[in-house]
């Protein structure tokens, strides 16, 4: 399981802070967890995260591999808001048996279970993290989502991390422009893996590159790929490689 970062934003000032930057709508914490994503003016993933109502203001979860600059990035932002960032003692737990009292559904996808932020580690994860994200198509942090992707291109509507009713955030309007006025010629998809492939691997159709494979667990793998090219068998390495999801 990827180790994350708890931070912890209280303030008079908190949400509306973070409604303003953050690509979901900071009220529907009243719900539960919200996974949004920070982006450039530029409409370009900087980080994504879970945020999580707390008795004292808004937790919010990260990669821990993020924590620091998303620490520094969000304390840039804070200019004259009455907001205070600081990192919460606090580790993550998840499961997808029956959620515990504590536990917070995870928006992205129900068979992803349940999240929890407790006092101790977590030490009896033993579930394939990477097998449910192939099979439901989830991209994760550093893997899928790096700072060229665009959330909508690894499918950030579809796992409830963007709302285009909310108003303005930073990289709002390029967001908005692609949800409305342009058709994704690339993205994130689920591929069959037939062979030997490393994760990284050049997808080549026709002797064309389409694409790269980016998670793989068993035969099947998550793959970025030029839509106009991924059409019936390809190659990675020495494997062949056919997009399943289309």
């Amino acid at each position: 399981m990827t180790k994350r970062r708890i931070l912890k934003i209280t303030g008079p000032d908190a949400r509306d802070f973070l409604q303003g930057l953050v690509t979901n709508d900071v009220e529907r914490l009243s719900e539960g967890l919200v996974y949004a994503a920070l982006l450039t003016p530029q409409g370009k993933y900087i980080a994504d995260f879970f945020l999580v109502p707390a008795e004292e203001g808004i937790l919010l979860d990260v990669a821990e591999s993020l924590g620091d600059m998303l620490s520094q990035r969000l304390t840039m932002y804070k200019l004259r808001a009455n907001v205070t960032i600081e990192t919460a003692p606090l580790h993550l737990h998840r499961g997808v048996e029956d959620m515990p009292e504590d536990g917070f559904a995870d928006p992205r996808h129900p068979a992803l279970g349940w999240r929890a932020y407790r006092e101790t580690p977590q030490e009896d994860d033993s579930i394939d993290w990477t097998a449910l994200r192939v099979a439901h198509l989830i991209p994760e942090t550093g893997v899928e989502l790096t700072p060229d992707t665009f959330i909508l291109e690894v499918g950030f509507e579809r796992l409830s991390g963007v709302d285009f009713r909310k108003g303005c955030y930073v990289g709002q309007e390029v967001t908005a422009r692609m949800k409305h006025k342009t058709d994704l010629r690339k993205g994130l998809a689920q591929v069959s893996v037939s062979g030997p492939a490393e994760v990284g691997t050049e997808i080549l159709s026709n002797g064309k590159v389409a694409g790269t494979l980016l998670s793989r667990s068993a035969d099947r793998g998550l793959a970025y790929l030029r839509y106009d090219r991924a059409v019936g068998d390809m190659a990675a390495g020495d494997a062949t490689v056919m997009r399943t999801d289309a």
